[in-house]
C-alpha cells in the first residue's frame, strides 16, 4: 500500500458570499458548488478523516471563474499542506503580470477550463496565440497547466505539448476517454497517442473507474494499457471532490481498487510521486 496520499484536484468552496462572491464561467454554477460546497476547513478534516497527507487545490472554475482570491487563501491558511492551482484569462493582454499576481499568494500551477459539467467544450482559444506568453512564462518559472478538455481538444494539445516542450501538462480526467467496446479501447486513440509527448501527463480521477464500472466492469485492462503507454509516474491521482460526491475516502478507495494490479512502486508514483514532480511545493 502507498505511504503517502497526495490529491491534486480538490475543490474548496467558502461560506462567505460577500467576501468571494461567485462568478462561475460561462455564467452556470455547477450543480456540486451550489448543492454540497465544502470549505478549506471542512475540507481538512476529510482529509485527516481519509488519511491524505497534502494537496493541490483546483480553483472551483464553475464558481468563481477567474478570481482566486479564495483557493489562495485556504492555501495560506494551512502552510506546507497545500499548493494551489489558479485560473486565468489566457488571452487577456495583462494575462503574464495576472500569473505573477496569483503566483505571488500561492498559486503554483494553472488551469485552463474549457467546458465539462456546465457547458459543453469549446477549445477555440485553447491554442490561440495570445495565450503563448503564458505558456513561455509557465516555461520559465516551472509552472505545470492542467487543461480540462474531452477528446475534440486533444489535437491542440499535441500542438501545445510540441511547442512548449518544457511546460508539464496534465489532462483533467485522462480528457475523458471513449472507452465503449472495451478492450484494447480504440476508440481512445487519441489519447494513447499523447503517450510520445514526455510532459504530457494524467490526472486519474474516480471518473473513469465509475464509467468502466458501468460499462463492463473491466478496470485492469484499462489501467493496463494507460500505465503501459504513460508509464506510473506520469499519472497522479485526484480526488475530485466534492465534484465528485464523496466522501474522499470511498473515491480514494475506488481508485485503489482498480490499481490493484500495479507495483507498489507504481501506486506510489500514482499516489504521491507523480504529485511532487508536477507541484514541488508538496515534496517533503
Amino acid at each position: 500500500m502507498p505511504s503517502q496520499y497526495i490529491d491534486i484536484h480538490p475543490h474548496v468552496i467558502a461560506d462567505d458570499q460577500q467576501r468571494y462572491p461567485r462568478a462561475p464561467l460561462f455564467g452556470k454554477l455547477s450543480d456540486w458548488a451550489r448543492d454540497r460546497p465544502v470549505t478549506i476547513d471542512q475540507f481538512v478534516a476529510l482529509l485527516d478523516e481519509a488519511g491524505v497527507d497534502k494537496a493541490a487545490i483546483v480553483q472551483a472554475s464553475t464558481c468563481y471563474g477567474f478570481d482566486n482570491s479564495y483557493v489562495c487563501d485556504a492555501v495560506a491558511r494551512y502552510p506546507g499542506r497545500f499548493t494551489a492551482v489558479g485560473s486565468i484569462d489566457m488571452l487577456a493582454p495583462d494575462a503574464v503580470e495576472t500569473v505573477k499576481h496569483w503566483a505571488a499568494r500561492g498559486v503554483s500551477g494553472l488551469r485552463v477550463f474549457t467546458g465539462g459539467s456546465t457547458a459543453e467544450f469549446d477549445t477555440s482559444a485553447l491554442d490561440d496565440r495570445r495565450s503563448f506568453a503564458v505558456w513561455e512564462h509557465c516555461a520559465r518559472a516551472g509552472m505545470s497547466i492542467c487543461l480540462q478538455t474531452g477528446p475534440v481538444g486533444l489535437a491542440q494539445v499535441a500542438g501545445l505539448a510540441k511547442r512548449f516542450p518544457e511546460v508539464p501538462i496534465i489532462l483533467d480526467h485522462l480528457s475523458r476517454p471513449d472507452v465503449t467496446g472495451g478492450a484494447p479501447y480504440n476508440k481512445a486513440v487519441s489519447l494513447f497517442a499523447l503517450s510520445a509527448f514526455e510532459n504530457i501527463h494524467l490526472k486519474l480521477t474516480p471518473r473513469i473507474f465509475e464509467v468502466l464500472r458501468d460499462l463492463d466492469g473491466d478496470t485492469a485492462s484499462f489501467v493496463t494499457r494507460l500505465v503501459g503507454e504513460f508509464g506510473a509516474n506520469r499519472i497522479a491521482w485526484g480526488s475530485n471532490f466534492p465534484a465528485s460526491a464523496g466522501p474522499i475516502a470511498k473515491d480514494r478507495a475506488l481508485v485503489r481498487a482498480g490499481l490493484a494490479g500495479l507495483s507498489d512502486e507504481q501506486r506510489h508514483w500514482i499516489f504521491a510521486g507523480t504529485a511532487q514532480r508536477l507541484y514541488p511545493a508538496l515534496a517533503d
